[in-house]
């Protein structure tokens, strides 16, 4: 497979694989009133925090990537550090992920994307969209990722800005409770990917010719 489709595949893996999370952990009960009227601390080696509501840890496998779900609202957190955050959203935008968002909490700069899915990644699927809100801030040293994803059937208002409930009430919160550390053996982006450092390298170039409009390097990327 030649290297200029490799990251456009993975991207997908990725975001299925995240998405992965929602459905292997059974997100199906009930919900509750008041699911938001509690906080839940959580601490990681690079990050620390807290969740609006009663929030329980379900996957700390990787040293870098935790999985946090929200039972009563049906929602899952995966909080996760690399070396270029900023990077990896420039991968995210070929499949659509763009325009943030900016706040400022705690002198961390954010960037907030808000996007959709539905389960298998069909997007002829008549299933309702979960909603997917990335949280993302670059530090000098490393990037931190904040994947809320919002399940369908979820009783919280999931708009796709920064005035529904699922912001003002669930990610605004958490962000303004957040401190960033910086965190030793960060993930390179180019080993995520499975590529060399030259390799990511031609991918990003490539992004960046996407992005700036030019017609032959969007032309590769659909090809």
């Amino acid at each position: 497979m030649e290297t200029k489709n490799i990251l456009i595949i993975a991207v997908i893996v990725v975001i299925i694989a995240i998405l992965g999370v929602v459905f292997a952990t059974g997100m199906l009960n009930g919900n509750n009133d008041n699911g938001n009227a509690e906080t839940t601390p959580f601490k990681t080696e690079f990050m620390e925090g807290s969740f609006a509501g009663k929030v329980k840890l379900v996957d700390d496998k990787e040293k870098f990537m935790h999985s946090y779900k929200d039972k009563e609202n049906k929602i899952t957190y995966n909080v996760s550090t690399v070396d270029d955050s900023d990077a990896l959203m420039d991968i995210y935008y070929l499949q659509g992920v763009m325009n943030p968002e900016k706040r400022t909490y705690n002198g961390n700069e954010w960037n907030i994307y808000f996007s959709q899915a539905v389960e298998g990644n069909d997007s002829n699927s008549d299933d309702d969209p979960m909603t997917i809100i990335i949280c993302q801030s670059q530090g000098e040293k490393q990037g931190y990722l904040i994947y809320m994803i919002i399940d369908a059937d979820s009783k919280i208002n999931a708009s796709l800005n920064t005035y529904g409930e699922s912001y003002t009430d669930f990610v605004e919160p958490m962000l303004k409770s957040i401190t960033l550390k910086e965190s030793k053996n960060v993930p390179k982006i180019y080993e995520e990917f499975g590529l060399t450092k030259d390799q990511f390298n031609e991918q990003m170039d490539l992004i960046d010719q996407v992005k700036a409009g030019n017609q032959t390097a969007i032309q590769q990327v659909a090809g």
